[in-house]
């Protein structure tokens, strides 16, 4: 078994001497509606507009680290118990949760999500039913255990996706195309390649929405702080045609990093709560797919952590070029090839160049950056690809986007050299 946490005499040696820039704390200006004041009272609000099913509704619930995500769904519960209904939540994220039923009620339970959080029972399978086939031959599932209750009820946030483009995405049509399906509904979507995506996940999603199944949705929007700031609930009717609204919506405001180009990007935290991919592509400028592109190129990706939500599934690490051995130890290669395999995207699961320590994955990352002396690169260094308001960048950096007519920073704290806490990422 390899030991990342220590690397030979002849690589220390090599890095010896690698000194990153100073950085400074920064804050960028994002025009940005206010996050919601009262989540209980928009759910009631708009579930008040909605035809409620009696009987046992399944609430739909995906892996992603949304924000005040368990409130959304204590308040849902509260309300169709309200209405007469009985209401129970099942996973809905595909092959994620290391594509079994008790890795996914342990992803929800990282998520504050619990039936005493909650108040309603969490039911979890990977048995799925075979509900349909769409025009280009995709086979759709849904979870048995929501196939089988009364209705069901999508909860999930409309996002840019980090591999396709179309006029839907992430968000309630992709949950019942494939979070819905479980392993079997992930893997048949997908098999067709990403080119095929925005095509057969809407395919996909009018299968299910046609069993009659479907009551409504919950689409969450967040702002660029990352918090909601409104919640839709949309018709099983016309929920296809909303949630493309949702989306020109949500891709006009959504919040990246004001660089073009950066030498070094380091990311403090990646997992699955984050971004399907660990790192939201859209904003780090990497993707999986070389069928889609970004408005940032960076030269060097480093990843410093694997978020404890993740559960060892280090989709998407591939992408960087160097990670930590804290990340390595926590990388659980089934977790991470089953979701791979299902996505077949081979790029996601690769392990890049491992160092033992932060500052040495840094200090890697910039030896590999060619032409560039390590105290002239442009870095930049955030949380998460969740949290891109204020983050620390270098001189260089700075420098750059304002001779590139970039928007006006506030700086927070001082340049400073890059720290790094002892034993952790941060």
């Amino acid at each position: 078994m390899v030991d990342f946490s220590t690397i030979s005499a002849e690589v220390r040696a090599a890095l010896d001497g690698v000194t990153p820039p100073e950085v400074a704390l920064v804050e960028q200006r994002l025009d940005s509606p206010p996050p919601l004041d009262d989540v209980a009272g928009a759910v009631r609000d708009a579930v008040a507009t909605m035809r409620v099913p009696a009987g046992r509704i399944a609430i739909a619930v995906g892996s992603r680290g949304i924000a005040r995500i368990a409130e959304f769904v204590r308040a849902l519960a509260r309300e169709l118990a309200a209405r007469g209904a009985h209401p129970f939540v099942v996973p809905a994220m595909g092959s994620h949760g290391a594509s079994n039923a008790e890795g996914q009620a342990r992803v929800l339970a990282h998520l504050g999500i619990t039936e005493a959080s909650v108040g309603a029972p969490i039911v979890a399978t990977m048995e799925t039913v075979r509900v349909g086939r769409t025009d280009a031959g995709v086979d759709v599932f849904v979870d048995a255990e929501a196939y089988a209750a009364d209705a069901i009820v999508a909860v999930n946030r409309v996002k840019l996706h980090t591999s396709f483009r179309g006029p839907i995405e992430s968000g309630p049509a992709k949950m019942l195309a494939i979070g819905l399906g479980n392993r079997d509904g992930a893997r048949s979507v997908h098999a067709p390649g990403w080119l095929a995506m925005h095509e057969n996940v809407p395919a996909a999603a009018r299968i299910v929405l046609g069993t009659g199944k479907v009551a409504f949705a919950l689409a969450i929007l967040e702002n660029a702080d990352e918090l909601p700031y409104r919640v839709a609930a949309l018709d099983a009717r016309d929920l296809i045609a909303q949630e493309e609204l949702l989306l020109a919506e949500v891709r006009a405001a959504f919040p990246r990093l004001p660089f073009t180009e950066l030498d070094v990007l380091v990311v403090d935290r990646v997992g699955k709560n984050v971004s399907g991919t660990g790192a939201d592509p859209n904003v780090t400028g990497r993707f999986p797919s070389p069928h889609i592109s970004g408005s940032l190129s960076v030269a060097r990706l480093v990843y410093l952590a694997l978020t404890p939500e993740a559960e060892g599934n280090g989709n998407g690490v591939g992408l960087a070029d160097v990670v930590t051995s804290e990340l390595a130890a926590a990388y659980r290669p089934s977790s991470t090839y089953l979701n791979a395999l299902t996505t077949t995207a081979a790029v996601n699961a690769r392990l890049p160049m491992v160092m033992p320590t932060p500052a040495l994955a840094v200090a890697a990352a910039l030896k590999m950056v060619a032409g560039v002396a390590p105290e002239d690169a442009r870095l930049a260094r955030i949380a998460d690809t969740l949290h891109v308001t204020r983050f620390h960048a270098s001189r260089a950096a700075l420098r750059d986007l304002e001779r590139r007519g970039g928007p006006p920073l506030s700086v927070v704290s001082p340049f400073a050299p890059l720290a790094f806490a002892p034993g952790g990422s941060g």
